[in-house]
């Protein structure tokens, strides 16, 4: 049965996580912020480029390496087969800020039951460290990924049930909002780096809207999962 003090920490927790979502995304626009909130901005940038490398090898392309600069940006390096779909290039673009939001729901979602929610972290933890043995190739995905991902299994199996609880809430939200960690990115035509197009502006080439118009699509998507995720999170 559920009490009225079970009601009010839920929500509580709730408030929290959509705090510290709010608070990241806003760090993230500083040159401090984005210092001081380090090891996720890697982790961010992890889910963005793990999106579109995965999208990738879906549409059976090849995932070459992913690299991963000291300033924060990455890029997934693809060889994309010359016969493809234009349409293809429009979803493995779409899936660097979705694919994250997606698993980001996920994450939120398990935490419903005290199994799913180790399953979740032990697998979160897993592919961190296979992808960065398998397509990392930069000296800043391998200083910081795999002690995350080992500090992701440690709370698997280590910890508390709450620690665990909170940790994979916690991470679900960061990889929701990985999209808005350089919030003008999504509605801007470059890229990385000289001549690259932003994923919005990639996907405008192929299905004709404006990049602003994507950006602004792909944003109110995100949000509806982390609203769908947290209401059947936090459901009774």
């Amino acid at each position: 049965m559920q009490t009225p003090t079970d009601e009010k920490s839920r929500h509580e927790r709730a408030r929290l996580l959509v705090a510290i979502a709010v608070f990241s995304v806003l760090l993230w626009q500083t040159h401090i912020g984005a210092f001081a909130l380090y090891p996720f901005t890697i982790l961010a940038t992890w889910f963005h480029e793990m999106g579109h490398g995965l999208a990738a090898l879906a549409s059976g392309a090849r995932f070459e390496r992913l690299i991963i600069y000291s300033n924060g940006s990455g890029v997934a390096q693809l060889l994309l087969p010359a016969d493809r779909f234009r349409v293809t290039d429009a979803i493995i673009s779409a899936f660097g800020p979705l694919g994250p939001a997606i698993a980001g729901a996920g994450l939120i979602v398990s935490s419903r039951s005290q199994r799913a929610t180790r399953i979740a972290l032990a697998v979160l933890g897993a592919v961190l460290l296979v992808s960065t043995l398998v397509w990392v190739r930069s000296l800043t995905g391998w200083l910081v990924l795999p002690p995350l991902g080992i500090a992701i299994l440690a709370i698997a199996w280590k910890g508390s049930a709450a620690v665990r609880h909170f940790a994979i809430q916690f991470l679900g939200v960061q990889a929701g909002i990985s999209v808005w960690r350089q919030f003008d990115y999504l509605f801007s035509r470059g890229g990385v780096g000289p001549g690259q197009l932003s994923d919005t502006a990639a996907i405008a080439q192929v299905l004709f809207l404006p990049f602003w118009v994507w950006g602004a699509i792909i944003s109110a998507l995100t949000a509806g999962l982390l609203w769908w995720s947290f209401r059947l999170a936090f459901r009774r």
